[in-house]
């Protein structure tokens, strides 16, 4: 178990409720959230979570076929439904020195306000720059792609990484839906973009930056943290 003195861990969530203007659906794929935080409070970690508006995350309802009894009964607590699901942190209620990692949960709803939210972007900054770990899982990378660095270059750029692929994107039906693919994006940026079967767990370390592939990665992207955080504390 970690001392109390841990820094914290942050996880970022999705406000958007739709696929854009379709009137479909979407919102935080629920066990990407779940799942890493269970894992980071098992090791001792408190978690916070935050949203770019702050207040109602919105559950992507395809992602509750996939929960089992530890999902359902984190998902259950009165911490997750109030502290995640229903009063989420504004980028300005957070203070990035209190945290040693940043984690973008993902749900095909980030695409949408991720990618552009200058406060969440000075968050992952500040962490990255005090040493912290910047990582993500699935759609979550959306929210690195335009980060940058105090230099002014692309934090990913030259840098392995992962999330959900093109191939994944075209299985799950949604090619001609969202407004871009984050695979694109990424080796746009300069980024090593790596990737395994589709659907298979698949985590990718780079230094500080730590990237899985699909909604069945999050536990390997929580545990690869974990790994880290333990060698400095």
């Amino acid at each position: 178990m970690q001392s109390t003195t841990v820094k914290k861990i942050l996880i970022v969530l999705t406000n958007t409720t739709r696929y854009g203007d379709r009137p479909e659906a979407t919102g935080l794929w629920l066990g990407e959230a779940t799942e890493f935080a269970l894992i980071m409070q098992k090791a001792g970690y408190q978690v916070d979570y935050v949203s770019p508006k702050g207040g109602f995350v919105p559950l992507d309802p395809r992602s509750m076929k996939y929960v089992d009894e530890e999902i359902m009964a984190f998902y259950e607590t009165t911490d997750f439904q109030q502290r995640a699901l229903t009063h989420s942190l504004k980028p300005a209620q957070v203070d990035p020195t209190a945290y040693a990692a940043i984690y973008y949960a993902g749900g095909h709803g980030v695409m949408w306000d991720f990618p552009d939210n200058p406060e969440l972007q000075a968050i992952a900054t500040q962490i990255y720059a005090q040493g912290g770990y910047v990582t993500s899982v699935c759609h979550g990378i959306a929210g690195l792609l335009n980060i940058k660095t105090a230099a002014g270059d692309y934090l990913i750029a030259g840098r392995k990484v992962t999330g959900f692929t093109k191939a994944e994107e075209v299985l799950a039906g949604k090619k001609g839906i969202v407004p871009f693919f984050n695979q694109d994006v990424a080796e746009q940026r300069g980024a090593k973009f790596l990737k395994r079967r589709a659907y298979r767990e698949y985590a990718v370390q780079d230094g500080q930056l730590i990237t899985g592939q699909n909604p069945f990665s999050a536990k390997a992207v929580a545990r690869v943290l974990v790994q880290n955080l333990a060698k400095v504390n």
